[in-house]
């Protein structure tokens, strides 16, 4: 099986999914046709490459972060020319409150993709965050030491730090195999 891996990738956490089924590829009887990193906002040239590459694959993996609650234009444009391909998602988000909240960035970002692609299967998981968002978040609570929802913030940026960990990179490997019938 011939497989596009196409990263949109900000602070490093879903570059890390990204390597965790390149990993998993190299194990199975696939050859990775493209491996690309693509920008938040891609010039014409750079999108038409991924996209053009990506149609010579059998299947396509693209790879994001979540960014209000969805994926980049850049990965919002290259999902809208996925026409007929196989398309397996995964990403990383800095809130990672609950698989509810991971399905709902899903389904946001596959209203991209065009009705002749197939979804074969997405992952999601929770992914740090740079110092500054932790700064503006203590920066809430100092103006108001008793901001329920600046603690829990705080909290969450906390928890994000281990993130991806192991088990979230041998899932997202695992998930992908089995979608994509590896």
């Amino acid at each position: 099986m011939n497989i596009a891996l196409i990263t949109n990738s900000k602070s490093g956490n879903t570059a890390q999914l990204a390597q965790a089924l390149r990993e998993a590829f190299a194990v199975s009887d696939v050859q990775l046709v493209c491996d690309v990193e693509l920008p938040d906002v891609p010039d014409a040239a750079q999108l038409e490459g991924a996209a053009g590459q990506a149609l010579l694959a059998d299947a396509v993996c693209v790879g994001f972060w979540c960014d209000k609650g969805s994926c980049t234009e850049g990965v919002a444009k290259l999902l809208e020319r996925m026409d007929g391909k196989r398309v397996f998602l995964f990403g990383t988000c800095g809130f990672g409150g609950s698989q509810e909240y991971f399905d709902q960035i899903i389904e946001r970002v596959k209203e991209h993709l065009p009705q002749t692609a197939e979804l074969a299967g997405a992952f999601m998981c929770q992914g740090k965050m740079g110092p500054g968002v932790r700064a503006r978040y203590e920066a809430m609570l100092a103006k108001n030491p008793t901001d329920a929802r600046a603690q829990a913030l705080i909290d969450n940026f906390d928890l994000a730090l281990a993130h991806p960990d192991v088990e979230d990179l041998k899932a997202a490997a695992s998930l992908a195999a089995r979608a994509l019938n590896l």
